[in-house]
């Protein structure tokens, strides 16, 4: 009996030596995942961000090598979506999908928001950029920004703009337009971009900013003129629009982004297996030109750069429902 006890002490002490290092493997990453991860989408299935999280995930599960469950929690502009994610264990098993409302948009708009973005989250990704077409009615007697601008200043207060609803970003960058040109113009919100495209061709409303895949086919179509795009560069589909700061807006560059976070606190090694394995799956040239058929640019940041974007985003958009005197409840 005394020969035995040390004998099976060292392999005890083995035993537990091993699972001390597997937990601490796993710990760090290193095992990860080992299991289904779930992505939480705040808005209901078949929209952009549906689409956006169906490319990247059917490609992500092959590279991890797990399932990946797409998870629609719709409600009150992705806050829904958001608490779930922030409630969840912070392991890497559970990622929210985000866009520029959700992240930088919703902090500013909602004064009883349940959540912070840069407290209650880790930045993963940031997978795409949305720029946007600044757009007027076939009416309007301009043919680029500048001249647009005159026009204003000439008309005060007589020009309006519509968008899809208070507090977005087809409401909140014509803001940003009237900040840095120190123009009159007057918000017309409406209940989805669709009628609000209706009113701008039909010439209730004189200008519009909308993201670039429907604007660019009004353009084409000639229903509506696009006058500039809001990305630092020009835009594919629409190559012969320049920018706003080719128009002379000097710096004015806003777009709307994707990104994945996690939750605050998850170990820095899984989050950079995920952030690695997001860069992975968005070099591969189909995932590229879907993203780009859907509206979405491929703008891939790393979990550290991810978080050092959404900090300097925060107040430019917080400014930006400031001036705007937009709140919501």
């Amino acid at each position: 009996m005394k020969k035995f006890w040390p004998r099976f002490g060292r392999l005890g002490l083995a035993a537990a030596l091993g699972l001390t290092a597997f937990t601490l493997a796993h710990a760090q990453g290193g095992s990860f995942p080992v299991k289904p991860i779930r992505v939480v989408v705040g808005f209901p299935a078949g929209g952009p961000l549906d689409q956006h999280a169906r490319l990247l995930t059917d490609k992500l599960q092959g590279v991890l090598g797990q399932p990946i469950i797409v998870d629609y929690k719709p409600g009150a502009g992705g806050a829904v979506g958001a608490q779930d994610v922030m409630k969840s264990p912070a392991d890497g098993y559970t990622l929210m999908l985000a866009n520029t409302g959700v992240m930088v948009i919703n902090p500013a708009l909602y004064p009883k928001l349940p959540y912070n973005t840069l407290k209650d989250f880790t930045p993963v990704a940031r997978t795409a950029m949305q720029p946007l077409a600044l757009l007027v009615n076939n009416k309007v007697p301009a043919k680029n920004l500048q001249e647009f601008m005159a026009y204003a200043r000439a008309n005060p207060g007589k020009i309006n703009f519509g968008s899809a609803g208070n507090g977005g970003i087809s409401h909140l960058v014509p803001e940003m337009f009237k900040n840095a040109t120190n123009l009159d113009l007057v918000h017309i919100p409406y209940k989805g971009s669709a009628p609000a495209f209706t009113d701008l061709i039909g010439g209730q409303v004189q200008f519009m900013a909308e993201s670039i895949p429907q604007a660019a086919a009004y353009h084409k179509q000639g229903k509506v003129r696009a006058l500039a795009v809001t990305s630092r560069e020009r835009n594919p589909a629409l190559p012969d629009v320049p920018t706003a700061i080719e128009s002379g807006i000097k710096g004015f560059e806003v777009v709307g982004f994707y990104g994945f976070l996690a939750p605050a606190g998850t170990p820095k090694e899984v989050v950079a297996k995920l952030s690695g394995a997001f860069q992975q799956v968005m070099s591969l040239p189909d995932v590229k030109s879907r993203m780009v058929e859907q509206g979405a640019d491929p703008a891939f940041l790393g979990a550290d750069e991810f978080a050092k974007f959404l900090a300097g985003e925060m107040p430019r958009w917080a400014a930006a429902v400031k001036a705007s005197g937009t709140k919501m409840d």
